[in-house]
């Protein structure tokens, strides 16, 4: 096992700010600050990843050797991508394109840094095989009727191996597996927990779909169901997928 973990990296530019904006709207992200008034950085986290930038003395006009290092960003939605990437003005250095069903494009950042736009099928993920690192695990009653609620109802990536069991893609960097089980009984305790980050809309988006946000004694809810945290403490709201497992949404 690895001793290490990349979790960011530092973008040096004449403008850090401009160019933390422009990700920030190319991948559809946020741009915060850090350094409370003091000197700090423009920092986008794309997915635990985080996007560092900032100004030196040292580092002064556009990278005119984009090649030498590329920053694969893998996406939902890799035509939307290429719309936004377009409307911003990158020059694309490979066009994105479809090959064998994924898709793949390389262009370059305001400062010159080249970036990879990556969407792998369904068929590619499997081939990979379930995630090797740790994860979850819980049981459903009905694979396909779990497909169905985690798919359409959550908006989450759902994948079948052909071992008769699920990977169902929270984000990018998390997948949780479900398999069925005939005699399911649920726990009495919360089995996953979504981060949000607008809590009120997710939860009027379940509802609309017809989920019912649970109320327990001995919690304050609001008129959503949301008990809202205090003390550093999240808001958070509760609900079941159709095995009657319990879930929960909560602010980040």
């Amino acid at each position: 096992m690895a001793t290490a973990t990349i979790g960011s990296m530092l973008l040096s530019s004449d403008d850090p700010a401009r160019l933390a904006h422009w990700y920030a709207t190319a991948f559809e992200a946020k741009v915060e600050s850090t350094g409370d008034g003091g000197p700090g950085y423009d920092v986008v986290e794309l997915d635990g990843f985080y996007l560092m930038f900032d100004k030196r003395d040292d580092v002064s006009g556009p990278n005119r050797d984009g090649a030498r290092s590329i920053l694969n960003v893998e996406v939902d939605d890799p035509r939307a991508t290429a719309a936004r990437l377009d409307s911003l003005g990158a020059e694309w250095i490979s066009p994105l394109e479809e090959r064998d069903g994924n898709f793949l494009g390389t262009a370059t950042d305001p400062d010159g840094n080249w970036i990879q736009i990556v969407w792998f099928s369904d068929a590619e993920e499997i081939a990979l095989g379930p995630p090797a690192s740790t994860c979850s695990t819980f049981a459903v009653r009905d694979l396909d009727e779990a497909e169905r609620f985690y798919r359409d109802v959550l908006g989450m990536r759902v994948l079948r191996y052909p071992m008769g069991i699920a990977g169902v893609r929270v984000s990018r960097q998390t997948t949780v597996m479900v398999y069925p089980k005939d005699d399911h009984r649920p726990a009495g305790f919360t089995v996953l927990n979504i981060a949000v980050d607008d809590l009120a809309k997710t939860v009027d988006d379940l509802v609309g779909k017809g989920v019912e946000i649970l109320r327990y004694d001995g919690f304050e809810h609001d008129e959503r169901g949301i008990v809202r945290g205090g003390d550093g403490e999240p808001d958070i709201a509760w609900f079941t997928d159709p095995s009657g497992n319990i879930l929960s949404v909560l602010s980040v």
